[in-house]
């Protein structure tokens, strides 16, 4: 969700690369959130952030604290920017799901908005 809520808000201006520890592939619940916002993120895909390691990345961003623990170490990064998400994918009833996900979504973009856009903003002056 984070990744497409940020392509959507910087277009093409920011490389934008989304990576997990544990990739299962998108989740239907993440899917539906966003088209509830007119963001289509069907036709994303899950993948570990260890493919991306050895590349320039420049700010690192973790959306839960398990992340934070355990992500790799990006030596080109100058920043790091850590938002403690609860994951609505370990919401145990279905029927709360959607909600979850949709507060989840929310979350995200009140985070982009207010640390990491200030963020980038700074980075291409």
């Amino acid at each position: 969700m984070a990744e497409g809520l940020l392509r959507h808000l910087v277009g093409s201006d920011v490389e934008v690369l989304s990576a997990g520890l544990d990739p299962k592939g998108v989740n239907a619940y993440a899917i539906q959130a966003m088209s509830e916002v007119g963001i289509d993120i069907s036709g994303h895909r899950s993948k570990n952030v260890t493919s991306f390691l050895g590349q320039p990345i420049q700010i690192v961003v973790s959306v839960c604290d398990r992340a934070r623990e355990k992500c790799p170490v990006f030596p080109l990064a100058y920043k790091y920017l850590h938002w403690s998400i609860e994951d609505p994918a370990a919401v145990e009833d279905d029927s709360a799901k959607p909600g979850a996900f949709a507060s989840a979504r929310d979350l995200i973009k009140k985070h982009i908005e207010s640390e990491l856009l200030p963020v980038l903003q700074g980075s291409r002056r």
